[in-house]
């Protein structure tokens, strides 16, 4: 018998590591719709109690995802692509099942820990693709992978509410089968990618997420846009940490209608993103592309925190969707300022940054909530997360403006 793990990588190798990824973020949006509902039963608490718990379970997924992307990426290193892939879709499937069964609100905390580790495969499929592709065909490839995510975002939502009308518990047992699946579909098609000799010792040093001061330190010409980056990023978070209970709390939407919304909003950013930044910055220039699209989010998420009724919120979604320019934009022209030997320390930067973001901004963004919905709360307010996070992004114009004044003379040089 033919050693799978040896042979060379062929077209199904690649369909695999692209259907990792989309899974990996199908399970994660699989489940948005159903979480309030879930959390609610578990906790024994009302919806405006809920979002506390929610934040919470946000903010584990992310601490651990945080902690498992490099130390996954370095196990990799070690020990080849092959079993850190197949390991980890087989820890997510598991974990799956450990929520979807869960009888206590500590086990889904348990699930949702194990889901950030387990879901952290990003890093070791871009080195999948790496060593398996040209360096001219690499930029095609990596697209790809974010066709997946795009896929997955998309997608994942709108099945899980679909399933949600079902069983609250359902979209939890369809996304192991898909896991569970897939794990047995890349044991005959995924060979490794990494030969032994160009393998390392693991060592944990090297697998450590905090780098985001020493960039800072390092690259100070780009730290007033790294600085409105992250603000942003921080404020943007909204929609992940508190779309689903807002629009419950606000309008009674049952897991379907999150879905369907969510669905929507994933669809319009993938659409703006893969059809219209390049003509939006051909036009426009990175510089007022990023400015346009910091405007559209203040307005949008102020808007959303006002809006009375479900058609509004439709009505906001393509405008939303419009906003999506920005972080390609501000990406663009961080990378414009920064020296070619310190771009690695620069995406190192910005990657801390979304951490950052992704472990805090739920927790504040739903405590939020919680302190305007609760039946005591001073002013019966829901959509006080998203107002807060049209004012961070109103905030976040600060320092992009310093940032454009303090690079002006290298960006008119490259005609940014």
């Amino acid at each position: 018998m033919t050693d799978t793990s040896q042979r060379p990588p062929g077209p199904h190798a690649y369909l695999f590591v692209i259907v990792t990824v989309a899974l990996d973020m199908m399970a994660f949006g699989l489940i948005v719709p159903v979480i309030p509902s879930l959390v609610q039963d578990l906790a024994n608490v009302p919806p405006e109690r809920a979002t506390l718990w929610i934040g919470a379970l946000a903010a584990t997924f992310a601490v651990c995802n945080f902690f498992a992307q490099p130390v996954l990426g370095a196990l990799s290193d070690r020990f080849g692509r092959r079993p850190v892939l197949l390991g980890s879709l087989a820890m997510l499937a598991i974990d799956m099942l450990i929520m979807g069964f869960a009888a206590s609100i500590w086990v889904l905390f348990l699930g949702r820990a194990l889901a950030g580790i387990a879901g952290a495969t990003v890093s070791t499929a871009n080195a999948y693709i790496a060593d398996t592709t040209a360096p001219e065909d690499r930029a095609k490839a990596f697209g790809r992978i974010g066709a997946a995510f795009g896929f997955g975002f998309v997608f994942g939502p709108v099945l899980g509410g679909l399933l949600g009308e079902i069983d609250v518990r359902a979209p939890f047992f369809a996304a192991a089968a898909l896991c569970g699946i897939n794990v047995l579909y890349g044991l005959f098609v995924l060979p490794e990618s990494l030969a032994p000799e160009n393998r390392r010792p693991f060592r944990l040093a090297r697998a450590n997420p905090f780098g985001a001061a020493r960039h800072f330190s390092k690259l100070p010409q780009v730290s007033w846009l790294l600085i409105a980056g992250g603000i942003y990023f921080f404020a943007h978070t909204v929609y992940p940490a508190t779309w689903s209970i807002y629009t419950e709390i606000r309008f009674g939407w049952t897991p379907f209608e999150i879905g369907l919304s969510l669905g929507l909003v994933g669809f319009g950013a993938a659409f703006v993103q893969a059809f219209l930044m390049g003509p939006v910055l051909k036009r426009l220039g990175p510089v007022n592309t990023a400015f346009a699209g910091l405007c559209i989010h203040v307005v949008t998420m102020s808007a959303f925190a006002f809006a009375g009724a479900p058609w509004i919120v439709y009505l906001l979604i393509p405008l939303n969707a419009l906003g999506g320019i920005t972080t390609p934009a501000l990406n663009s022209l961080m990378s414009t300022v920064t020296p070619r030997n310190a771009q690695g320390e620069l995406q190192g930067a910005i990657a801390g940054l979304n951490a950052f973001g992704l472990i805090f901004s739920p927790l504040i963004m739903q405590a939020m909530i919680f302190t305007f919905t609760h039946p005591s709360a001073p002013v019966h307010f829901p959509g006080a997360a998203f107002l807060l996070a049209g004012f961070l992004t109103a905030l976040a114009l600060i320092p992009f403006r310093r940032g454009i004044a303090a690079n002006a003379a290298a960006l008119a040089a490259r005609g940014a």
